[in-house]
């Protein structure tokens, strides 16, 4: 007999990275006046202790510290903005569109890991523009930080010296997400060193880069059939498992995401 699959409704978690800031620029107390109106590229490479209110702007001038001190945050990649924004608005859509492609890419290969696997992980990724002055200026530049933790972090976590690699060969389980509570629904996100009783375990491409979003009902149910087959092979099917699901919407579709997530239920 084929194992007994039971549904329990996922969260529709948010993206977790952040497409184009909000707000002023810095939120932070530790601003360090030199970065405020930069029209320099920030330093590759430079460590910051950031927080989740500070993500949420659109620009940031955190003081730098010495990356073998705590910090939550890692800038690893930064660039130009092409030419064709040279006349842009400070908030355009499409330089948001720009720094999610290079952020997204560079953060894969920045941490060793796929898409995938880069979707169930609790570090997230944020970018940052020049304020608005440095914009009107004539600056173009955009920052790619790795944080540790993502959109629903009410704090995050210290990273090591260095995030390169971090995700690489098997991931340590301090840096994989998993939930606690009775459904995925609301629950505490946690890593999975702690105690948990939901872990995402994989993702389901539900549609290529060059499709048009196909609806929420086929995305859904795409996702819903993948995931039952999925999260049963991942526990090797048993009698009776639990699976749970998140999938995105069409504002996800047009920032590029086109992959949904699969949850089990268990403690391992």
């Amino acid at each position: 007999m084929p194992p007994s699959r039971r549904l329990l409704p996922a969260v529709l978690l948010a993206f977790a990275v952040l497409l184009s800031g909000c707000g002023d620029d810095g939120a932070a107390d530790n601003v360090d006046p030199d970065q405020v109106d930069s029209v320099e590229a920030p330093e590759l490479g430079a460590c910051r202790d950031l927080q989740p209110e500070d993500v949420q702007q659109a620009s940031n001038a955190t003081e730098t510290v010495d990356c073998s001190e705590d910090h939550t945050a890692e800038t690893y990649a930064i660039g130009q903005l092409p030419e064709k924004f040279a006349s842009a608005a400070h908030d355009a859509p499409e330089v948001a569109a720009f720094a999610y492609q290079k952020c997204s890419t560079q953060f894969e290969k920045f941490l060793g890991a796929d898409e995938s696997l880069v979707m169930r992980t609790v570090v997230s990724w944020a970018w940052f523009r020049p304020s608005e002055k440095a914009w009107d200026d004539g600056a173009r530049w955009y920052r790619c930080d790795v944080v540790g933790g993502g959109e629903q972090s009410k704090s995050y976590v210290d990273l090591p010296v260095t995030a390169k690699g971090l995700l690489s060969g098997r991931p340590n389980d301090e840096w994989m997400v998993c939930a606690e509570g009775p459904t995925v629904v609301g629950d505490v996100k946690v890593p999975c060193s702690q105690p948990h009783n939901w872990r995402a375990v994989t993702t389901i491409k539900v549609g290529q880069d060059d499709e048009p979003y196909p609806g929420d009902r086929l995305v859904e149910v795409k996702t819903r059939d993948f995931c039952s087959d999925s999260v049963g092979a991942w526990m090797s099917y048993p009698v009776d498992y639990d699976y749970a699901y998140t999938w995105f919407h069409e504002a996800e579709w047009n920032a590029g995401n086109r992959r949904s997530i699969c949850w089990a239920r268990t403690n391992k």
